[in-house]
């Protein structure tokens, strides 16, 4: 079985607009979400053998509080995720080794949010920043996985847990 996990980056900052959109950092909620959610992923019994992700400056700094609570988990970061659409994705999870089990896609969107469709029972309209998907695959290596076959785990956000505050 295969484990593929879709994690948006947490949220990110606009306040310097000298910067690029890759090299964003993250604001204010990011902070407080990324760490947040690291927890509640682990909370799941997640242990993920490879968190592979996107290298701009958002996601490094998303990945970096999930690595706080997952120290044992290796982390690559290609630049191929940035801006990928779905099917570039879904190309990089299907090349990854088969030792890997269990796999966190770390991206942004609409490529995420396509890819979770492709794989997801039913639509999902955005995956929003922070936002966690997980799949399970019978599927024994990841050149195999298809939308035919995944199950949908769960579905988190930090909204379900902060859901007062408004969308910026």
């Amino acid at each position: 079985m295969k484990t593929l996990t879709l994690l948006r980056h947490a949220k990110s900052s606009w306040k310097d607009l000298s910067l690029s959109d890759f090299e964003r950092p993250l604001n204010k909620r990011g902070k407080r979400d990324a760490p947040f959610m690291a927890q509640k992923f682990k909370e799941k019994g997640a242990m993920p053998h490879l968190i592979l992700s996107s290298p701009s400056v958002r996601t490094r700094l998303t990945v970096a509080a999930f690595v706080e609570v997952l120290p044992e988990t290796a982390v690559e970061f290609d630049q191929r995720i940035y801006e990928a659409h779905a099917q570039t994705l879904l190309r990089l999870i299907r090349q990854q080794s088969d030792k890997v089990t269990s796999l966190v896609l770390v991206g942004h969107n609409p490529g995420l949010t396509d890819l979770t469709n492709y794989f997801a029972p039913g639509p999902i309209d955005n995956v929003p920043t922070t936002g966690i998907v997980q799949f399970n695959f019978v599927a024994t290596q990841w050149k195999q996985i298809t939308a035919k076959e995944a199950s949908l785990v769960y579905f988190e956000y930090p909204k379900l847990y902060f859901p007062k505050e408004e969308t910026k």
